[in-house]
């Protein structure tokens, strides 16, 4: 039996198990309060349009007032936020967790609405909230990114305020948490510089590249704080090599297409690193399913087994014959079960009980003998 289910167990394992689509290319848009995501992402949204690539745009922060461009799904329409937060008692942060785990249940749906527009949509970009912490290390982020990196080509956009990162200190602070949300995720990254217009963003191009140029301007800042960013600048010089950095700027439109370049190198990079990483994984958790599941039918089959020995050993059969005189006298045969130990007891009670009572009798006889000698 085994030789006969291992090949149908091995075809089993091996089919994909999620039907993985080509596009469209999902974006996730993360980054610190004020870097300028939504107004990113509201360009972004503009330049797809104008090249006749219109994207499709999910917004999951519940607590904006406003959204300045089209929206295919929003959370809004979803979950009332206000009302999340008196219903729990709850204050901004937990308000925002606690509707997107709300929305995260229904997820499902708009993975469907998601593959409905595949035909006609290449990029699906995602706008999160604004404290980049309720997403990165909340469950419903979680297993958005996880669902999303499972089905479709994702990619993870940081993006990050030039402007506040000329300070070393603020730029590897920004860096730390880039490295964080890598390792967290596990999906292709590529870090954006906003506001390009106001500070190019060449000098951080720079102490990514070159660590003498960055111990320079550590060297600058008298701050506690220098020594410490320039020994995780060592530390992060991994992370640099393998790390995608463009410009951009969300007024002007300014590194548009090098941001799409780097989108497609990204996409190579789920396709070949990404992709079979994922199925080995999910290789491996078949594979440890179906051997709990033999273990399992093995302790069943072996318990099982004990119980019907530990029967047949304690009991034994015997043949009755019975005439039926209904049907001329001929004799059928019946099989009574019976318990030798069990009718060995019974004789036992039978013997003990008859005893105690001729002993009882016999007392009881000498008794009156004696009442009558007296009375005589």
């Amino acid at each position: 039996m085994a030789t006969a289910e291992d090949p149908e167990k091995k075809a089993e394992i091996d089919q994909p198990l999620l039907e993985r689509h080509k596009k469209p290319v999902c974006l996730i848009v993360l980054g610190m309060a004020g870097s300028g995501k939504t107004t990113f992402v509201q360009q972004l949204t503009g330049l797809l349009h104008m090249k006749k690539k219109a994207p499709y745009v999910i917004n999951l922060d519940p607590a904006c007032r406003e959204v300045p461009y089209p929206v295919n799904i929003d959370i809004r329409d979803t979950v009332n936020y206000k009302e999340v937060m008196k219903q729990y008692s709850l204050g901004p942060n937990g308000g925002i967790v606690t509707s997107l785990n709300l929305f995260a249940t229904k997820f499902d749906q708009v993975i469907k609405l998601i593959e409905k527009k595949s035909e006609n949509t290449e990029i699906a970009i995602f706008d999160t909230p604004g404290q980049i912490e309720v997403f990165t290390w909340s469950a419903s982020g979680s297993i958005i990114s996880e669902t999303l990196g499972a089905l479709f080509p994702t990619v993870v956009v940081y993006v990050i305020d030039t402007v506040r990162s000329v300070s070393p200190v603020t730029f590897m602070s920004n860096m730390l948490y880039a490295c964080s949300i890598l390792y967290k995720l596990r999906l292709p990254f590529i870090i954006v510089m906003n506001k390009i217009d106001v500070v190019s963003h060449k000098f951080a191009l720079e102490w990514m590249k070159d660590f003498e140029m960055f111990e320079e301007a550590v060297e600058r800042d008298k701050s506690h704080h220098a020594n410490l960013s320039r020994s995780l600048s060592l530390t992060l010089d991994e992370f640099y090599k393998d790390i995608t950095t463009v410009g951009f700027s969300a007024v002007t439109g300014e590194g548009f297409e090098e941001f799409l370049a780097a989108v497609d190198a990204a996409v190579v990079e789920y396709e070949t690193e990404y992709c079979p990483e994922h199925d080995r994984l999910l290789k491996l958790q078949a594979e440890a399913r179906t051997k709990d599941k033999d273990r399992q039918k093995k302790k069943f089959q072996h318990d099982f087994d004990n119980d019907v020995q530990a029967q047949s050993v304690s009991s034994a059969t015997s043949e009755i014959l019975l005439r039926n005189r209904a049907i001329g006298g001929e004799s059928i045969s019946l099989f009574l079960i019976t318990d030798n130990d069990f009718w060995q007891t019974k004789k036992t009670e039978l013997v003990r009980n008859h005893s105690t009572t001729f002993w009882k009798n016999r007392r009881r006889s000498n008794s009156r003998n004696r009442i009558n000698l007296r009375k005589s």
